[in-house]
């Protein structure tokens, strides 16, 4: 008789293991990831874009492997355009179509000298989302993430059993007013710095991060739980840099400034958006 119930008891755990394995593969599984499919891939000269999933709202783009040369891609329509780094791989990487649903032109520039660049490849690609904010559900060069980044995982362990945005939107937040405080010495080392991206796994590893690395950070963890939320760059009303957050909750915008959050700035100040990622 001993002997049965300890048995029943170790496939009881057996079971509850698995259950728990389970859970958590599904809930990895559910964090929205880029591909390059192949479906639909267009190419000019030296550059190469899969847009088989521009009605996700991303394209994937590659250049030619340059290991002396820098290259740069720029994502423009009507006029307007984003300007961003390649990776010299010539791996595929991928960037945003955040301006809506509209035709882009994506075009490959190659260092010349210096900081002068010329054109070596263009291609048009027409984003015809059904869901213009599904390309802030995905990670990018600003908001960067996998499935196994901490603060992902995190979120998952945070938000497990939750389906109402704003009851995610208002824990993830919570988390990060309790958990991270302002890196008052890194603002002052990176000063001046420009082209300098996010970093979500500095922010993560030590806690605190200046503005971009919060705000990077808390994308990050909303958009693996199906919160849409725009990493915002612009300026403060003395014309500081700065970045926040812009979810969309239920269909409602909403603001979050972790760096205000965390008193390292004023909640009255003014903002004015330059760009979003």
């Amino acid at each position: 008789m001993f002997a049965g119930k300890s048995g029943k008891r170790v496939v009881g755990v057996v079971v509850a293991l698995m259950l728990v394995v389970c859970t958590a593969v599904l809930s990895l599984s559910e964090v929205l990831m880029p591909e390059a499919s192949g479906t639909k891939v267009l190419k000019d000269n030296k550059i190469t874009v899969d847009a088989s999933h521009a009605d996700q709202g991303y394209v994937m783009v590659k250049g030619p492997k340059s290991s002396k040369k820098k290259l740069k891609v720029r994502v423009e329509t009507g006029g307007t355009y984003l300007n961003y780094n390649l990776n010299q791989e010539g791996n595929f990487e991928v960037f945003p179509l955040q301006l809506g649903r509209t035709n882009y032109s994506i075009t490959l520039y190659l260092q010349k000298d210096g900081n002068k660049y010329g054109a070596v490849g263009k291609v048009k690609v027409a984003a015809n989302m059904s869901d213009e904010l599904s390309c802030f559900l995905y990670p990018n060069q600003y908001v960067n993430y996998t499935a196994d980044t901490p603060c992902v995982k995190k979120a998952s362990e945070l938000c497990k059993g939750m389906s109402d945005q704003a009851e995610i939107y208002k824990a993830v937040c919570n988390f990060i007013k309790t958990n991270f405080v302002y890196d008052f010495i890194k603002s002052v080392t990176v000063a001046g710095s420009s082209g300098m991206l996010p970093d979500i796994d500095y922010c993560w590893n030590n806690k605190m991060g200046i503005c971009q690395d919060l705000s990077a950070l808390t994308c990050a963890m909303l958009r693996s739980q199906g919160v849409p939320a725009r990493l915002v760059i612009g300026t403060l009303g003395s014309g500081t840099p700065h970045a926040w957050v812009m979810a969309v909750v239920n269909g409602e915008d909403a603001f979050f400034d972790p760096t205000a959050e965390l008193n390292a700035t004023s909640k009255a100040d003014t903002y004015t958006t330059e760009r979003w990622y």
